[in-house]
């Protein structure tokens, strides 16, 4: 593999968590590796090692942009990552309030669904 794979790889299991990489790289089938291994050498490896922008910044924006897709499954995994790179819930509702107004109330209804999911989750696990 690529150096931007396996930095790619590490970011990912450092924004992610082992499990959720575990998981996704254990469900890739023949057909979907070769969309595991794009994401890991070119979002993972290519951008979020980037230099310019902090982990907490890129969350944000992950989030952002899964709100205005409409893509609430993918931005739950983004909830957790944002979470782990110590952006607060309050970034998160802020972030996703914000996206209301530019990517549409409906989107941001979904997004604080999903996000309200994990950080729910998340503070179970923290107490």
């Amino acid at each position: 593999m690529s150096d931007s794979y396996n930095e790619g790889l590490q970011v990912r299991r450092e924004v992610m968590g082992d499990a959720f990489v575990d998981r996704a790289l254990g469900n890739a089938t023949e057909f979907t590796q070769p969309l595991q291994d794009f994401v890991n050498a070119h979002a993972w490896g290519g951008v979020w090692t980037r230099e310019g922008l902090d982990r907490q910044t890129r969350s944000l924006i992950t989030l952002s942009a899964l709100t205005a897709l409409k893509c609430p499954q993918e931005l739950k995994g983004h909830v957790r990552g944002a979470l782990n790179n110590g952006c607060t819930v309050a970034q998160i509702r802020e972030t996703l309030l914000h996206c209301a107004v530019y990517a549409g109330v409906p989107a941001a209804i979904d997004a604080f669904r999903a996000a309200q999911e994990v950080i729910d989750a998340w503070q179970q696990e923290q107490a």
